[in-house]
């Protein structure tokens, strides 16, 4: 996953920020109408930001979620769910600029375009929304990461005895690892200086869902059949409770799979223009979810069609996928590689939003303000600010602690996508759209919105449901801090 290296979470209370009344408008080649440095983005560089930032770790549980519903309600619900995420997508294009898309006061993040249109408490729940949505994310990469370094350590052992010892192994130790790993990455100050972390955790999460999907190819040739029925997993392998469940629980994990409007509009604001920021992003919206959708219904369905009812809830670290062992590590190190960079890409929002409203709070406090400068052989000096180390570093323990918690991967997927997904992805872009349209209540448009916005909100709600349920029946048999795998 991947937010433009333009962007700095940290310039929005900068108080060096170019003044508007200071420029006037379009009076230089080198900079926009906001005064900042001229955008250069096109559609392709914004393509390119959604489907790295869509395609992540949420891939690997479409298998599980298309065997809960089923060979026909799982690739349908897919395409529904696309076709959500690129309609709101569109309405939250045009927000970028308000009040209008086209002339307006540009919105740097989601928070600025919700205190621009709807103002109020508003704001305010969008921001703990958006932001326990990240420090969720946070926790679910912990997971993931763990699972599989876990899953790397396991093939070795499986090959190694061929197939006598389970090799059964905590996760605490690797969940740990990660985290080390975590509070080093999370000490550089700003995202702009970790671009490159980014740029390889593209590339790697393309190279385990690309790896994922041959498996799938691979296990159905050798099988000589697909596997699956119409209505998913039956009765039998699993309680009726379960299966009603577990059809909620998959609802969210597709939800989770299709996430990325929280930074939404960071990626609109690198584009240029003319044409319009809205009319640019809104043709890349259309191109990156049609590739995104076109890449998650051969990665789901193929593992579906591979493992039928027995599909895993990670498609890399389930059974049946033991050989060829040398590729399953090169994709499970992909993940964590990838996972390494999305933690940082998703929790440096959070970390700057903290300090900056800190700072505002105690202007004068020096462990908050003051920069070190300590020297570096060969780099430049190393700028360290003792609140952003305690701080952070509080932070990943934190997250890392809760990781070990509640290490259980499908659920926590599915969660996060269901308390993100209705308010990020659907009702924040739909009411922000009918006050910039200054659409009437009650006509024909305003109703259908409404509909809309309250369908995905019961499917958010009987999704979180689900993954909570999920959670209810993991626990029974779990001991906390003695999860082995």
């Amino acid at each position: 996953m991947v937010v433009p290296q333009r962007n700095n979470f940290n310039k929005i209370n900068n108080p060096l920020t170019f003044s508007l009344d200071a420029l006037p408008l379009n009076s230089s080649k080198s900079f926009d109408d906001d005064g900042h440095p001229k955008r250069t983005g096109t559609i392709w560089t914004a393509s390119a930001h959604i489907i790295t930032a869509v395609i992540g770790s949420g891939v690997l549980s479409l298998a599980w979620a298309i065997a809960q519903l089923g060979w026909i309600a799982g690739p349908t619900v897919m395409f529904l769910f696309s076709f959500v995420t690129y309609y709101t997508s569109a309405l939250l294009a045009d927000c970028y600029r308000s009040p209008d898309p086209y002339t307006g006061k540009r919105n740097y993040t989601y928070m600025d375009a919700v205190r621009s249109t709807l103002g109020g408490s508003k704001v305010k729940m969008c921001g703990l929304i958006q932001y326990l949505n990240l420090f969720g994310t946070a926790i679910g990469y912990t997971i993931g990461a763990a699972i599989s370094m876990m899953a790397i350590k396991r093939s070795d052992c499986f090959h190694a005895s061929d197939g006598k010892n389970p090799c059964h192994i905590s996760s605490n130790p690797y969940m740990i690892l990660f985290g080390v790993t975590q509070i080093i990455f999370s000490q550089i100050p700003d995202f702009d200086q970790i671009w490159w972390l980014s740029v390889v955790a593209a590339v790697m999460s393309f190279t385990y869902s690309s790896i994922g999907l041959g498996l799938g190819i691979a296990k159905v040739a050798e099988n000589g059949s697909f596997k699956g029925s119409v209505t998913g997993i039956s009765i039998g392998t699993v309680t009726q409770a379960q299966k009603v469940w577990g059809t909620f629980q998959a609802l969210g994990n597709i939800a989770f799979a299709y996430s990325y409007s929280m930074i939404l509009i960071e990626i609109q604001d690198t584009i240029k223009s003319p044409p319009s920021e809205s009319k640019t992003m809104k043709r890349a919206t259309l191109l990156s979810v049609a590739v995104t959708t076109a890449f998650y219904m051969l990665c789901g369905c193929m593992g579906y069609a591979a493992f039928g009812d027995l599909a895993p809830g990670n498609l890399l670290t389930g059974f049946g996928f033991y050989n060829p062992f040398w590729l399953l590590d090169i994709a499970n190190a992909a993940i964590v590689i990838h996972l390494i960079g999305a933690y940082q890409v998703y929790c440096q929002p959070l970390f700057a939003f903290v300090e900056n409203w800190v700072a505002k709070k105690w202007p004068g406090n020096e462990f908050i303000t003051k920069e070190i400068k300590v020297p570096i052989p060969g780099f430049r000096p190393y700028s360290l600010n003792l609140f952003r180390l305690v701080w952070r570093t509080f932070f990943v323990i934190v997250s890392t602690i809760l990781s070990m918690l509640i290490p259980f991967f499908n659920d926590v997927l599915g969660f996060l996508g269901a308390i993100g997904f209705w308010p990020l992805t659907v009702y924040f872009p739909v009411e922000m759209y009918i006050v910039q349209k200054q659409i009437p209540k009650w006509t024909t448009r305003w109703m259908c919105l409404q509909m809309l916005s309250v369908a995905c909100l019961i499917i958010s709600v009987v999704a979180a449901a689900g993954s909570i349920a999920g959670v209810v029946i993991d626990l029974k048999v779990y001991k906390p801090f003695h999860t082995s795998y």
